[in-house]
């Protein structure tokens, strides 16, 4: 049986794999309590006791306006956990798969983003989870990094979730219309990580993962709103008249190009798979 091990097992992504997840592997999930990837030495401990063939690393400080002002917390995790990873499943023989973000660019350009654009992040969150990735890539010759956007499912905290909740709340509501990109149901993404395992594909590198078409922060939350039959008002606003700590891409459209031709696959609008999302929330 080949064991995949899930770290940040709690979250959306994770919580997501378990929907997914089939009887042909044995998944081990651990949070930051049971595996810190931010300590080798509890890593050396883990993988020299258990066979891992794939290591799913969900782990990540996500919070990307408290990252601001927390830069060694989120450096820590992003960056030296990513790291301390990519070291262990090297001595160990394991294929590591790495979530990343859209957040790693500035969002300057407005063609859509391949995997080979320039990176320039413009947030703490960004600038640490772009040395994630390069220090996967300078010590692990074995590793998956996918790079998505807009993450939401029926699973943790995220947009979806809460507009559902605000037009419970509200009559009004401000949202965003100038960052542009692409809402992912985390359901998906978990899809094309087992993909990834099932078919073992060794194409290694970075790739660029979203659901298909383009949206405003306003775009999402009027679909969310149509989808629900809520009757809130929906006002679009600027950036500006909503400023946060962290400054967010206003362009991060993802060209997803290279997976599609690698895994031969086709990837759903990102409607289609908001109505999935709010059907299987629903239930």
């Amino acid at each position: 049986m080949i064991n995949i091990l899930v770290t940040g097992g709690n979250g959306q992504l994770a919580s997501c794999i378990k929907d997914l997840e089939t009887t042909n592997f044995n998944f081990i999930y651990t949070d930051y309590l049971d595996l810190d990837i931010t300590d080798r030495e509890s890593l050396e401990i883990f993988f020299k006791n258990t066979t891992v063939s794939y290591c799913i690393n969900c782990a990540a400080y996500t919070a990307v306006d408290q990252a601001e002002s927390d830069f060694e917390n989120a450096t820590r995790i992003n960056e030296l956990g990513a790291k301390n990873l990519a070291q262990t499943c090297q001595k160990y023989q394991t294929t590591l798969i790495h979530i990343s973000t859209d957040f790693v660019f500035n969002g300057n350009q407005t063609r859509i983003y391949n995997e080979e654009a320039i990176t320039n992040p413009i947030s703490v969150y960004g600038e640490t989870k772009l040395q994630g990735e390069i220090q996967i890539q300078k010590h692990l010759s074995h590793y998956f990094i996918l790079r998505t956007s807009w993450l939401y499912s029926e699973h943790g905290n995220n947009f979806m979730k809460t507009m559902i909740k605000l037009s419970k709340e509200r009559t009004e509501l401000n949202v965003v219309l100038d960052q542009i990109g692409t809402p992912t149901y985390a359901t998906d993404l978990a899809s094309i990580i087992l993909h990834l395992i099932s078919k073992k594909i060794n194409q290694y590198g970075v790739y660029h993962y979203s659901n298909e078409g383009v949206a405003s922060w306003y775009d999402f939350a009027k679909a969310i709103f149509e989808e629900i039959d809520s009757k809130i008002k929906l006002l679009p606003i600027k950036s500006i008249e909503y400023p946060t700590p962290a400054k967010r891409p206003p362009f991060s459209v993802l060209d997803k190009s290279k997976i599609k031709q690698t895994l031969q696959i086709e990837i759903p609008h990102w409607r289609d798979s908001l109505r999935k999302a709010l059907k299987n929330y629903n239930e």
